[in-house]
C-alpha cells in the first residue's frame, strides 16, 4: 500500500497572493519573504512512527524536471520558500515532500509555486559576449557585428513572449527601428544575442558617422512598455555603432541563459545529515545548603556564532567499473545516490566528472570507454534531478597510456589492484565546510576536581560525506590538567575541571583580580553541518578560581569614650583563683583595666586636645577551605572628637556621682556597678569575587563587587549592675544568705556571679553599592538606621571538691550558668524601587529567651545538660513592618510598556 505524504499545504505563515492562486494546485507568493509549507494529508498506510521520520522537501523546476534545492528536515518542521524579485513572474516551480526521499512522478502531491511583484527593468548593458562587460562607454560596434543585450528584470521570470524594440536616439518616433519578438526571460534576465545589425543599417535615413540606439521592452499580454524604477521606458542607453559594415550576414536572434559564477553558496542554511543541533553545559550550584542545576545553552543550531568563516574544501568521490564496461555497478549506485543527495542539498554551480580506463586495449578505444563511463555518471545525476548545465563530463582515457602488449598493456594484468582502480570515474566539486570562531565558555571551579556535564542533541554521523577523516560522533577534550586527552564516542559526557589556584598556594596575591590565569579546556565536537574544521576546538572552557576577596578598613578608638565604676570589691593578685572562678570575675577585673585606660585618656586629653585612635587594614582571600591574610594596624591622634568626648565623660561622671551620692539607707547607694559609653566602631568592607551568570549570561562569569559601610555601634552605652550586691542591700536576711553562699562556694574553690546588663546602641548599615560586570549595578543605596535596647540577666556558679592526694585532682566539679535575655529593636530602612526612594519603619521584640547549662565532672567523667527556648522565645510577637513612605524627589511614574513583537519560524 502507498504510504507517505498525500498532500502539502500553505501553513498560513508568509504572504500569499490569494487572487492569483488556485486552491490545492498553485500558490503565488510575495517576494523577499519566507512562505512556509507543511503536510496536510498522509496516505492511510502511513504509520504514526513513519510520520515522525524526516521528510525530504524537493523544490524543482516544473518544466525541466530538475531539482533546484532539496532539504531533509524533521517531519514536524515547516519548509520555507523565499523568492527574490528577479525570480518572480510566470515561471512555475513545483514543491513536494517525500518520505522516501524520491520524487513522486505519478501522483500530484505537491503544489506549483510562483512569485509575483510589479514587472520592472532593473539594469541594462551592451556587451561583446554573453553577459560580458558593459562596453557602452568605450566600444564602437560595426554594422554586421553580433551585439549582446543584457537586461535584469523583476516580476518577469519565465516570460517567453516579450518583444524588444530598438530605437534610434536622434528620432522621437514612436515606431521602433526594429522589433525582436519571442524574447525569453531566464532566471530573471534577458540575454539576447542580436546577429542582424546589418538590417538596421538599411533602415536608417541620413545615417551619421556614429549612431546611438536604445531599446524598449514590450509586453504584448498587457500591451504596454515595461518601465524602470524611474518610470522610464527607454533602456540600455546607448549602443554606439560606427558607420562601417563588417558583415552582411543576418541571423535570427538567440535567447541565451545567464552565465553562472561557478561558486557554491557560502551563506546557505545548512542541513547536512552529519550534524549536531544543540550543546548544553550543565553545572551544579550549591547555595544555602541546596544544589540546583545551571544549564548553559552554548550552541543552538548555528545561531549567534561569531566570525563565520566558511572554508572551501575540494571533495572527491570515486566509483569503479568492471573491465571493458561502463555500466554502473550496485556498489557504485549506492555511492552515486549518496553523492546525488548531497549535491541536491548544496547549490554548487559546477560538478566535474572525469572518466578513466586502464591501459589494457587500444588507446583510442579506451578514450571512448572513459567518456562513456563519465557520461553514464552524468546521466545518473541528471535523471536524479541535477541540472545538466552544472555538470562537466570528460573522458580522460588511459591512466599512464601505452600500447606495449609485452609490457603493461597485457590482459594478464586485468585483475591487478592498480588496474582495477584505474577503471574509475572521479566526481569532484567544491564544498564550503562550516567553521566559526571558537565558543568561549567561562566558569568557576575550586582547586580540586569538579565534574561538569556536556550534553549534545541530535549528534549523528552516519551520513558523514567525507571519504577520509570521517566525523566520529565523539567528544574530545584537551587540557594541561589531563595526562592525556579525554576522547569518547558519546553525546553526553561528564568531565573534571579545576582552577589554576592550588589549594596549597600560600601567596595567592596574583589572583587579586580573580578573572586571571584561567585553566583552559579545549572541547572538540565536529560534524559536516557545524564546526567541520577539526583543527579548531568548538568550545574553549575558561575555568577561573573560586577565590573570594575581602578588604576590611576599620576606624576605632583605643579606649571607650567614657567609663566609670563604683563599689567594686578588691581582688588580690596574690590569691589566684581557679580558672573557672577567674572567668566569673573577669568583667570586674576588666573594669579595673578599663578604669585605668579611661583615666589615662582623660589625663592625656587634659594636657593635649587629642585622642588616640586605631586604623586597621586587612585583606583576606578564601578558596577551597584555605585562607590568606594580610593585615596591619596603625595608631594616630585626632582632635575632632574632643568636645564629644568631654561631654560623654561628664555624663559618665554624673552617673557615678549620682549613684555615689544617694543618701544612706537607700538601696542603690553602695551597689557595685560599671558604666561605659562605647566609642564608635566604624567599618568599611569591600568584597569581590567571580560568580556564574544566569539566563542569557549562563556561559559567562561575572565579577561581583560589594561595598558596605557600617557603624556597630555608632554610639552605645552599657550599665552593669551587681544583683547580689543589690539584693544584699535590700534585706538583711537575703544579705546573710548571700554571704553564707559565697562563703560555702569560696571554701569549695568556687564563686558566684549574678548581674544585670542594660545596653543601648545606635547603629547604621549602608550597603552603598553592589555591582555585577555582566548586568551592571544590581543594588545600590540601601541604608538601615537602627536602635537597640537590651536587658540581660546572667548567673554563673562554680564549685569543685579536690582530693587531698598528691595530684589534688578534683573529685567533683560543678559549673552552672543561666541567662535571661530580651531586647527591643527599631529600624528605619531607606531603599528604592521602581517608584522611587522610600523609608520604611520596622519594630521588633525578641521575646524572653532563657538559657540554662549545667556541667558536672565526677572523676574525669563529664555530663553536660543544656536547656533553652532560643527557637521559641516566650512572648515573642510577629515583627512589625510599616508601610513604605516615598520621598517627593522626582519619583518615577508608572509607565505602561509597549507590547513586544516577535518573529519566528524555522525550516
Amino acid at each position: 500500500m502507498v504510504k507517505g505524504v498525500k498532500k502539502i499545504k500553505w501553513s498560513g505563515v508568509g504572504i500569499v497572493k490569494s487572487n492569483l492562486s488556485t486552491p490545492n494546485k498553485k500558490v503565488v507568493i510575495a517576494p523577499d519573504q519566507h512562505v512556509f509549507f507543511e503536510v496536510e494529508k498522509w496516505y492511510d498506510a502511513t504509520t504514526e512512527a513513519d510520520k515522525k521520520k524526516t521528510l525530504t522537501w524537493i523544490f524543482q523546476d516544473q518544466k525541466a524536471k530538475t531539482i533546484v534545492l532539496q532539504k531533509t528536515l524533521p517531519s514536524n518542521n515547516q519548509y520555507g520558500i523565499k523568492l527574490p524579485k528577479n525570480l518572480c513572474g510566470p515561471f512555475e516551480y513545483y514543491l513536494e515532500a517525500s518520505l522516501s526521499g524520491k520524487r513522486d512522478t505519478i501522483n500530484k502531491t505537491g503544489l506549483l509555486i510562483s512569485g509575483y511583484c510589479t514587472p520592472k527593468i532593473v539594469s541594462s548593458k551592451w556587451s561583446t559576449t554573453n553577459d560580458g562587460k558593459d562596453v557602452r562607454k568605450e566600444h564602437l560596434f560595426k554594422y554586421g557585428e553580433t551585439v549582446h543585450l543584457n537586461l535584469k528584470t523583476e516580476g518577469l521570470n519565465g516570460n517567453l513572449n516579450l518583444s524588444v524594440d530598438v530605437f534610434r536616439k536622434s528620432e522621437e518616433s514612436k515606431t521602433p527601428l526594429y522589433r525582436y519578438t519571442s524574447v525569453d526571460v531566464i532566471d530573471g534576465e534577458i540575454n539576447l544575442a542580436i546577429k542582424n545589425t546589418f538590417v538596421w543599417f538599411g533602415k536608417l535615413k541620413g545615417i551619421k558617422e556614429t549612431e546611438e540606439f536604445y531599446v524598449k521592452v514590450f509586453d504584448p499580454a498587457h500591451k504596454l512598455y515595461i518601465s524602470n524604477a524611474k518610470n522610464e521606458t527607454g533602456h540600455a542607453r546607448f549602443l554606439k555603432i560606427n558607420k562601417k559594415i563588417v558583415s552582411q550576414e543576418t541571423k535570427p536572434p538567440t535567447n541565451l541563459s545567464p552565465l553562472k559564477t561557478g561558486e557554491p553558496d557560502k551563506n546557505a542554511a545548512r542541513f547536512e545529515p552529519c550534524k549536531f543541533e544543540t550543546i548544553t553545559i550543565i553545572e551544579d550550584k550549591k547555595e544555602d545548603g541546596k544544589t540546583t542545576k545551571i544549564n548553559a545553552l552554548v550552541f543552538d543550531n548555528g545561531k549567534k556564532l561569531v566570525n563565520k568563516t566558511p572554508k572551501k574544501e575540494p571533495l572527491k568521490k570515486t566509483i569503479l567499473f568492471e573491465f571493458e564496461k561502463y555500466d554502473i555497478t550496485p556498489e557504485a549506485k549506492t555511492i552515486l545516490n549518496n553523492t546525488l543527495q548531497f549535491l541536491l542539498e548544496h547549490q554548487f554551480s559546477s560538478i566535474k566528472i572525469d572518466g578513466h580506463a586502464c591501459v589494457i586495449g587500444k588507446e583510442q578505444y579506451n578514450q571512448k570507454l572513459s567518456q562513456q563511463r563519465s557520461d553514464a555518471v552524468k546521466k545518473a545525476f541528471v535523471d536524479g534531478g541535477l541540472e545538466a548545465s552544472r555538470i562537466i563530463s570528460i573522458g580522460r582515457g588511459e591512466v599512464n597510456p601505452t600500447d606495449d602488449k609485452q609490457g603493461r598493456d597485457n590482459l594478464k594484468y586485468r585483475d591487478e589492484k592498480e588496474y582495477k582502480q584505474n577503471r574509475s570515474v572521479v566526481i569532484a566539486f567544491d564544498y564550503y565546510g562550516h567553521d566559526a570562531q571558537t565558543i568561549i565558555y567561562e566558569t568557576i571551579a575550586p582547586s580540586k576536581d569538579k565534574n561538569i556535564t556536556i550534553d549534545i542533541t541530535e549528534y549523528q554521523n552516519k551520513a558523514c560525506f567525507r571519504e577520509k577523516g570521517k566525523h566520529k560522533k565523539n567528544i574530545k577534550i584537551n587540557s594541561t590538567e589531563y595526562p592525556k586527552a579525554i576522547d569518547q564516542v558519546t553525546s553526553k559526557l561528564d568531565f573534571p575541571i579545576r582552577s589554576n589556584l592550588a589549594w596549597w598556594n600560600n601567596a595567592p596575591i596574583q589572583y587579586i583580580w580573580p578573572k586571571v590565569l584561567a585553566n583552559e579546556y579545549d572541547i572538540h565536537i565536529h560534524s559536516c553541518r557545524y564546526f567541520a574544521n577539526e583543527s579548531n576546538p568548538t568550545i574553549k572552557a575558561m575555568v577561573y578560581s573560586d577565590i573570594k576577596w575581602n578588604l576590611q578598613l576599620s576606624y576605632n578608638w583605643e579606649h571607650p569614650f567614657a567609663y566609670t565604676h563604683g563599689n567594686l570589691p578588691e581582688y588580690s593578685r596574690k590569691n589566684p583563683k581557679d580558672p573557672k572562678v577567674a572567668e566569673i570575675i573577669r568583667d570586674k577585673r576588666k573594669a579595673q583595666s578599663k578604669a585605668v585606660g579611661a583615666g589615662k585618656e582623660a589625663k592625656r586629653v587634659a594636657n593635649s586636645p587629642e585622642m588616640l585612635t586605631k586604623f586597621e587594614l586587612k585583606l583576606e582571600g578564601k578558596w577551597g577551605g584555605q585562607s590568606f591574610e594580610l593585615s596591619g594596624e596603625f595608631a594616630k591622634k585626632i582632635r575632632t572628637v574632643l568636645n564629644v568626648f568631654i561631654k560623654y565623660k561628664e555624663m559618665a561622671d554624673k552617673v557615678k556621682n549620682t549613684l555615689g551620692g544617694i543618701p544612706k539607707g537607700v538601696t542603690l547607694s553602695k551597689t557595685p556597678f560599671m558604666f561605659e559609653i562605647q566609642s564608635p566602631s566604624l567599618n568599611a568592607n569591600i568584597d569581590w569575587y567571580l560568580e556564574k551568570g544566569t539566563g542569557i549570561n549562563a556561559a559567562k562569569v561575572a565579577t561581583v563587587g560589594k561595598l558596605n559601610f557600617k557603624a556597630d555601634p555608632l554610639i552605645g552605652a552599657e550599665f552593669t549592675l551587681d544583683l547580689l550586691g543589690l539584693v544584699s542591700k535590700m534585706n538583711p536576711v537575703v544579705a546573710a544568705f548571700v554571704g553564707s553562699l559565697e562563703g560555702v562556694l569560696s571554701a569549695a574553690n568556687g564563686g558566684i556571679k549574678l548581674e544585670a546588663k542594660f545596653t543601648g546602641s545606635l547603629n547604621f548599615d549602608f550597603n552603598a553599592i553592589e555591582f555585577n560586570s555582566l548586568t551592571g549595578i544590581v543594588k545600590g543605596g540601601s541604608l538601615d538606621l537602627g536602635a537597640k535596647l537590651q536587658i540581660k540577666i546572667e548567673m554563673t556558679i562554680h564549685a569543685s571538691i579536690k582530693s587531698e592526694s598528691y595530684a589534688k585532682e578534683p573529685i567533683l566539679e560543678l559549673h552552672a550558668a543561666g541567662k535571661l535575655d530580651a531586647y527591643f529593636a527599631a529600624k528605619i530602612k531607606m531603599d528604592s524601587d521602581e517608584k522611587g526612594i522610600y523609608y520604611q519603619p520596622e519594630v521588633g521584640f525578641s521575646g524572653m529567651i532563657f538559657t540554662f547549662e549545667i556541667e558536672i565532672v565526677i572523676r574525669g567523667h563529664k555530663v553536660v545538660r543544656k536547656f533553652s527556648n532560643e527557637n521559641e522565645p516566650f512572648l515573642k510577637p510577629e515583627p512589625y513592618q510599616g508601610e513604605k513612605h516615598y520621598l517627593p524627589l522626582n519619583n518615577k511614574k508608572d509607565v505602561a510598556s509597549a507590547p513586544s513583537t516577535g518573529s519566528g519560524g524555522g525550516w
